[in-house]
């Protein structure tokens, strides 16, 4: 069974001094709660506390180690994190109850893409272009932390982003709701080319490995895009906005 509603799935956790500050100046994102650790002074902290208590946001104090494990990051907190909500974030199971029948829709899955670099740039093409979701499991992939939204270039915290445990789970939800699944792969038959369902959902590998071994007894065929000049492949971030652009100039499908 799926696993059930996580915080992972509404809230996008921001740490560091100057990301919740940036944060909680950017009037465009609803920030629901700012942590602190106990004893932390200074400009900088003191700056975070005027700016939430601008905003109405709540300030809690927690033990230095309780923001470390909230934060999910041992060396770059800096002692203080905030919670901010994603309004198109929500698990892969509420986004297809949500379909209304033969319905078209077009997904990116990341298939254990561990650079959060990756990760942020696929959000910003993925949304850039118009994607339904991008399925990130909370398991294989990096959280969505700083280092994913500065590399999306802030469009993380408004991304379609479809949450699971882990790709196997959400794969299985989306196959069960009716979406074929294609892997991305230089060896297969040319995407430009293929005749795609009314669901379609395109799985992005891993940048060494490409896709997983219990990812590929999912999927109903492998497409690829097609490469010239000597180049062999492109990277997945780079893939992935190709896809992403493709879905979505071909319209309702």
């Amino acid at each position: 069974m799926p696993d059930p509603r996580s915080p992972k799935d509404t809230f996008i956790t921001v740490y560091g001094r100057k990301p919740v500050l940036e944060a909680l100046d950017d009037s465009d994102l609803r920030v629901d709660k700012v942590i602190v650790a106990e004893g932390l002074r200074g400009d900088p902290v003191r700056a975070i506390l005027d700016a939430a208590r601008d905003r109405g946001v709540p300030v809690q104090r927690a033990s230095a180690h309780r923001v470390k494990v909230l934060a999910g990051n041992g060396r770059h907190d800096q002692g203080v994190l905030a919670d901010v909500v994603a309004p198109r974030m929500l698990p892969v199971t509420e986004f297809v109850e949500a379909l209304a029948p033969d319905t078209a829709a077009a997904v990116l899955v990341l298939d254990r893409v561990t650079n959060p670099a990756n990760v942020g740039m696929i959000l910003r093409s993925a949304t850039a272009a118009g994607v339904d979701g991008v399925l990130l499991a909370r398991r294989g992939l990096p959280s969505i932390d700083p280092l994913v939204v500065k590399a999306s270039a802030g469009v993380a915290f408004r991304a379609p982003v479809l949450r699971s445990g882990t790709v196997e789970e959400g794969c299985l939800v989306l196959r069960e709701a009716g979406f074929t699944l294609y892997g991305l792969d230089a060896g297969g038959d040319p995407l430009l080319d293929a005749t795609l369902p009314v669901r379609v959902a395109l799985v992005l590998g891993n940048e060494t490995d490409g896709l997983s071994d219990t990812v590929r007894p999912l999927l109903d065929g492998v497409l690829g895009i097609p490469m010239h000049g000597g180049v062999e492949s492109l990277g997945v971030a780079s893939a992935g906005a190709v896809a992403a652009f493709e879905l979505t100039r071909r319209g309702p499908r």
